[in-house]
């Protein structure tokens, strides 16, 4: 949920995170990776310790809701302020005296509780002005529902307002296979699709005309709407419906899921293991199953037919019994399967072992975070091959040095690839004779260790004539 744009270009940037968990770990991470000016602060000393152990960032001890904390932190030199604990009332507190302390910072702060970001307006303005709320939740049940109509699908994102998309698919079959890139829109008879990256084994690549697709890859496709029906029949697949569902899990997660299936007339069951928890489920929903129990337990998902499930979608906050819970769903015959992961070091080896699609709430908040704090006219960002790379949506004003350049006169890196210009409400696939014009929205795609030469690309001007 956003309030306001931030600031698009801040010399000398400082940012200030409170909260040392998996969000903050990987904002961190990227960030220093960038050479950015990183502070991070939290409560527990394992946690600061992990992060001293694998990155150059500053760390300070404390709780992000205390004011001399943050002043010892030099908070009041941030431009930018993150708060991403586990607590909303953490985070909604050391936005209070963040404000105070840099009233010109901006503020995101991760808010997951529905009571609080009912009330936008309040958060965002008086003594907190929060310019962003991050609740990758709601990301989440989205992208779980995008997934799922898109056969083969392991990552989906979307950009410029939906005029660009990103899917992740498997190749197993189709006219693509061996073929050079060069071939590829006499093959998909459609100008409207770009290949960005492929990723085989565990390597990314942003490939050249030369490069082939093989066999059992994993391709990222960007595309308008328009052209979802020409991707996918030379992939040889067919857009996949949801008729039946099982969720285990009934955390926030797993409600707004139960609720946009019930919304979509998907006949769903849902499975928690918390009696209470089962019991408040069953009074907020009104077409849901709700049932006690355990996701690992093989005689409950027989005993409720599992295997006539169109897609079994496991979001508990135990990532490990959610990777077991779908690996025994798929020996039972299910076809669609989903896992909510959190660890980074988890999310390769999900598809490995055979599991349909993983979705993260890390990674959605990384995404959100992300088009934030990136440099030039940046509107929106998001995740390509886990976290290997990214493409984002950047602006083109009047004194960028890119308006008024063709395509291949950009001198864009191996690494970096322009996808996309969306013009005039329009959204076009461009050739290398493109020219950039003042107003364009332009979505490229690099891969991380890249993202500051891509940053210095969208961000520098040119000269002023004397």
């Amino acid at each position: 949920m956003l309030f306001r744009r931030a600031p698009q270009k801040v010399e000398e940037l400082k940012i200030v995170i409170v909260g040392a968990g998996e969000v903050g770990f990987h904002i961190a991470q990227r960030l220093s990776e960038e050479q950015k000016q990183v502070v991070v602060i939290d409560q527990n000393p394992d946690k600061l310790r992990r992060i001293e152990d694998s990155m150059d960032v500053q760390t300070v001890l404390g709780s992000g809701s205390i004011p001399s904390v943050l002043k010892d932190a030099g908070a009041g030199d941030a431009a930018i302020f993150l708060a991403v604990t586990d607590s909303d009332e953490t985070n909604i507190v050391a936005c209070l005296f963040a404000n105070a302390i840099a009233p010109k910072a901006v503020k995101l702060a991760r808010i997951r509780t529905e009571e609080y970001t009912a009330y936008p307006q309040l958060l965002g303005s008086g003594s907190l002005q929060i310019s962003m709320l991050i609740n990758p939740e709601q990301e989440i049940v989205r992208s779980i529902e995008r997934l799922l109509t898109l056969p083969g699908a392991v990552e989906y994102g979307q950009l410029a307002d939906g005029f660009i998309r990103m899917v992740g698919m498997r190749v197993e079959g189709g006219p693509l296979i061996e073929q050079p890139l060069t071939r590829f829109r006499e093959i998909v008879r459609d100008d409207g699709i770009m290949v960005g990256a492929i990723a085989r084994g565990q390597k990314l690549i942003v490939p050249s005309g030369s490069d082939a697709i093989k066999m059992g890859d994993t391709v990222y496709f960007a595309y308008k709407p328009t052209s979802q029906r020409a991707l996918l029949h030379a992939l040889h697949k067919t857009r996949g419906s949801l008729g039946t569902a099982c969720i285990v899990g009934g955390g926030n997660i797993g409600l707004r899921l139960a609720r946009l299936f019930e919304n979509k007339g998907v006949d769903t069951k849902l499975i928690d293991i918390s009696e209470d928890r089962c019991e408040y489920l069953a009074d907020q929903l009104q077409g849901t199953l709700v049932l006690h129990g355990d996701g690992t337990d093989k005689s409950l998902l027989q005993e409720e037919h599992i295997d006539q499930m169109d897609a079994f979608i496991a979001v508990t906050g135990d990532e490990e019994s959610n990777i077991l819970s779908c690996l025994l769903a798929k020996s039972l015959g299910v076809k669609e399967t989903v896992a909510r992961v959190n660890k980074a070091a988890y999310l390769p080896l999900v598809e490995a072992i055979g599991i349909a699609h993983s979705v993260s709430p890390r990674l959605s908040a990384v995404n959100s975070i992300l088009q934030y704090i990136r440099q030039g006219k940046v509107l929106s960002s998001v995740s390509v091959g886990g976290d290997a790379a990214e493409m984002l949506e950047a602006l083109v004003d009047e004194e960028s040095l890119i308006a008024g350049k063709r395509v291949y006169e950009l001198g864009l890196p191996k690494g970096i690839l322009l996808l996309g210009v969306i013009r005039g409400g329009e959204a076009f696939i461009p050739s290398g004779q493109t020219v950039i014009q003042p107003q364009d929205r332009i979505v490229l795609l690099s891969l991380r260790e890249k993202m500051s030469k891509l940053e210095d690309i969208v961000a520098e001007k040119k000269k002023a004539v004397s």
